[in-house]
């Protein structure tokens, strides 16, 4: 057996976040049009790892909310829903490798070891357009996206935004790092 401590909550914590989760669920219904929120929080309740998960999305400023539900898995599906890049992972580089090169003016962390460390996944292009649908996100800020490895592999990274009624998405180095550029999570429970 491991002794290193499973990732879980407090029962007062898992109150307040159940609390909180079901506030923005009733909240932001055209987020998941035909969705019972006791069926949501049962699959919650059963997977105290992924509860952990929403938490550290949750207190890192994400916001995270029901987007979806895969009917073949019975998983409910939950991105970031804040309205900007989520304030607590701002500032940080694509990855790993492009953290290790910079010789100077390091950030704190990376967006991938960042989201590894959460158990959250960064969204992709096609989960972003989707979150986009919902709403309009990143009208301020913008956020890192997975980016295609053939891509990763010449230096580059890609992020998305808002501007001008549209969705964009960009590219950089995988290195940059900028205060109003953080990533969004995503997480199937």
């Amino acid at each position: 057996m491991s002794n290193i401590p499973k990732k879980q909550l407090s029962a007062k914590q898992r109150e307040e976040l159940l609390t909180a989760l079901q506030t923005r669920f009733e909240n932001n219904m055209n987020r998941h049009k035909g969705l019972n929120w006791d069926k949501v929080q049962a699959r919650l309740q059963g997977n105290p790892e992924k509860l952990w998960s929403l938490n550290e999305m949750e207190s890192t400023g994400g916001e995270p909310d029901v987007v979806g539900h895969d009917h073949r898995t019975g998983e409910y599906v939950f991105y970031d829903c804040s309205a900007q890049s989520p304030k607590g992972r701002t500032s940080l580089c694509y990855d790993r490798e492009a953290l290790d090169s910079r010789k100077e003016h390091k950030p704190k962390n990376n967006a991938m070891d960042m989201a590894a460390s959460m158990g959250v996944e960064l969204l992709t292009e096609e989960q972003y357009l989707e979150l986009q649908k919902l709403g309009d996100f990143d009208t301020k800020s913008s956020s890192w996206v997975k980016t295609p490895a053939d891509m990763r592999q010449l230096g580059g990274a890609l992020f998305g935004d808002r501007r001008f009624g549209r969705v964009f998405f960009y590219h950089n180095g995988a290195e940059s790092y900028y205060s109003a550029r953080g990533f969004r999570g995503s997480l199937r429970v």
